[in-house]
């Protein structure tokens, strides 16, 4: 990776690149400790990290890294832009209009993007009004009368929906101008930027955990190279093509391969199953507290999905593995894969074309989407694991590991083949 890195430095044009790119992070990582005006930043912040943290917040605080507990311009990062993503997705295999949209080619994937930046805005003005609410209800505003509280919610909200939009359009001059994906870039910058706060976590408990701390470190090591290991594994279908004449030429013959990711969902399962999960704490956030002796039996029910509690550890298993298989049928039919294949003259060896090829191909999906969805689970619940076992919190858990590890190879993809189509020798050597 560092040499990859070293022979792009060298290209010019790849430099300033990297440069832009770099220069987006930074913009991104200013927004996201500027605090919007009317917001207590202290107080927000010991609630957000002291005893008795809100689960749900502090989730969100991680992915939007840190921003979250400054009440920063970009406090809702790039979470309303991934889950109008996902949402835009779903919809395509729902609506007709949208599902022709996604196969018209690039003018069909623009009015897509047109429709997604417009949902991440609505989605956006949604959750800074519920952060408002959060705020008032707890008392994190500078200010408490009516007519200047109706004014602070005016400019919170309007702040908070600008950043999103604003944090947005950054992701897309990286698309255009920098490199890799500009979302997942922010997404990395924002995840690393909790890296000191996780090593001071783990240095504060050494001298009473040091088993513990060594024990957490190696499984971190482990877990990356785990997942470089199999976010690059793929299952290859043999495909022979047969031979047939046009004209005075002789076409096909070849041998080639259908390559199958073992991880080819990414982590939209972990993000989907996730987000379901986080409702019953987000409703507990917005409900306020009780006694012990007070508490209503329905917010009982709702403590049970605490993210440290074994409940919730069993059913984000089993919602990864569900979701796993149902974002792998969105992304292969494997009775058009088989029809594709005749129609061009190929087959699997062994394997009669038609019917036959399709449930051969749904075969090994199904295996190939299990062993993802087992990869995927074990990544996300092992930090639950350690967590109690070693009685910390861990602050990078799965899915950022995750997130940053897979996002740091597509840059080095992205970065190899951009040098491979300039014939850069000092890459090939």
């Amino acid at each position: 990776m560092l040499q990859t890195l070293r022979n792009a430095w060298k290209v010019k044009e790849l430099r300033n690149k990297i440069l832009f790119t770099i220069f987006i992070i930074i913009v991104f990582r200013i927004g996201s400790v500027i605090t919007v005006p009317y917001i207590d930043a202290d107080a927000l912040r010991a609630s957000m990290t002291g005893e008795g943290a809100n689960q749900f917040f502090s989730y969100l605080s991680i992915l939007t890294g840190g921003g979250l507990e400054y009440g920063a311009i970009f406090a809702m990062s790039v979470t309303p832009y991934i889950n109008a993503s996902i949402i835009v997705q779903l919809l395509c295999v729902a609506i007709p209009y949208l599902e022709r949209l996604s196969k018209e080619g690039e003018e069909g994937q623009k009015k897509l993007a047109t429709i997604t930046r417009f949902v991440t805005v609505v989605l956006a003005l949604i959750q800074a009004v519920a952060y408002f609410f959060y705020l008032n209800g707890s008392g994190m505003l500078t200010v408490n009368k009516g007519g200047a509280t109706v004014f602070a919610a005016f400019v919170i909200v309007l702040a908070l929906t600008a950043g999103s939009a604003l944090v947005m359009w950054l992701g897309e001059q990286i698309d255009v101008k920098g490199i890799g994906n500009g979302i997942s870039m922010l997404l990395f910058a924002g995840i690393l930027s909790r890296g000191p706060q996780a090593f001071d976590a783990l240095r504060a408990n050494w001298a009473n955990h040091k088993l513990a701390v060594i024990a957490i470190v190696l499984i971190f090591l482990l877990v990356i190279a785990f997942i470089v290991w199999i976010t690059n594994a793929e299952r290859r279908i043999p495909i022979q093509y047969a031979k047939r004449v046009v004209g005075n030429k002789m076409y096909g013959g070849q041998n080639t391969h259908i390559p199958i990711k073992v991880n080819m969902s990414g982590v939209m399962p972990i993000i989907f199953a996730s987000s379901i999960l986080m409702l019953p704490t987000m409703i507990l956030s917005f409900t306020g507290t009780h006694t012990v002796d007070t508490v209503p039996s329905w917010q009982k029910g709702l403590a049970l999905f605490s993210t440290q509690g074994a409940f919730y550890a069993i059913i984000y298993f089993v919602l990864i593995i569900a979701f796993a298989y149902f974002y792998s049928t969105i992304q292969f039919n494997p009775v058009e894969m088989a029809n594709n294949l005749r129609k061009n003259g190929g087959a699997i060896p062994g394997i009669r074309p038609g019917n036959p090829t399709s449930d051969f191909i749904s075969k090994i999906l199904s295996r190939i989407t299990l062993l993802g969805a087992l990869f995927l689970s074990v990544i996300a619940i092992l930090p639950i694991l350690v967590g109690n076992i070693g009685g910390m919190n861990i602050s990078l858990g799965g899915t950022s590991v995750l997130i940053m590890v897979g996002v740091a190879l597509d840059t080095v993809q992205n970065l190899e083949s951009q040098m491979m189509m300039r014939h850069y020798k000092g890459f090939l050597d």
